[in-house]
């Protein structure tokens, strides 16, 4: 048995340790294999066949859209579009992606490029995110809808709990939009009303109106955190009856 051989057997049993731990139903293992293979990695072995996790996250990115939104979609029958694509977009994220996926250490048997491995490739953000998306689209072809479904929403739960809590990036601005279109043409203005501490650390107060009524202040570190808060206080008004 030739050393490349040898090194093939290896890496396959480190792959099956890497499906053991994280309890994942394998019956192709090449697929994992693939999953855990970046760009990098192929590229600097081209005169070996290996193929890179590419096409498996393109797949994977779609079940995991789906799952998610199929989930979202049953969970808050009376949420409209806008607030299931946002809430959808707070979950499958790519810091969201990383984060699972460094939970169950991707990081340690990605098959990375010498370039990747010596500047911290294992723990970035884009790479991990990407892995993730490719173990889910292996997992998927390797077994099917319900096994990749399970896998996502477990190793999501935590963010999936932040929406059921209402504690994710909403974005108010356009659900005050959406809300005052209903009745009719309205004008809407965000204006800054102070600021207060250097540039690093600067505290802005910005307040909302509409058709020319105050409806409310928002304060936060930066204008779009903000006008966000302003939004928040005027939908909540009007939630109580105000009219403006």
């Amino acid at each position: 048995m030739n050393h490349s051989e040898i090194r093939r057997k290896e890496r396959l049993a480190e792959v099956r340790e890497f499906a053991e731990e994280n309890q994942i139903p394998v019956q192709n293992i090449q697929l994992l294999n693939t999953a855990l293979t970046h760009t990098s990695y192929a590229n600097e072995h081209k005169n070996e066949v290996i193929h890179d996790n590419e096409r498996l996250e393109f797949l994977g990115d779609a079940v995991l859209d789906l799952v998610v939104g199929e989930y979202l979609f049953l969970r808050f029958p009376s949420w409209p579009e806008g607030e299931l694509t946002r809430a959808k977009a707070s979950a499958v994220c790519k810091p969201a992606c990383a984060e699972c996926a460094a939970k169950f250490q991707v990081g340690k048997y990605m098959r990375l490029g010498k370039g990747e491995e010596l500047s911290g490739g294992r723990t970035r953000i884009s790479i991990l995110g990407d892995a993730f998306e490719a173990v889910i689209g292996a997992i998927y072809l390797d077994n099917n809808y319900e096994v990749a479904a399970r896998f996502i929403l477990g190793h999501l739960k935590k963010f999936l709990d932040l929406i059921d809590q209402g504690d994710y990036d909403h974005d108010y601005k356009s659900d005050l939009q959406e809300l005052a279109q209903k009745h009719g043409d309205v004008d809407i203005r965000y204006d800054v009303v102070r600021d207060e501490g250097p540039d690093h650390d600067k505290t802005i107060w910005m307040k909302i109106m509409i058709n020319g009524k105050d409806f409310g202040t928002g304060v936060g570190k930066n204008k779009k955190e903000a006008a966000q808060k302003a939004a928040k206080e005027a939908i909540e008004r009007i939630h109580k009856g105000e009219r403006f």
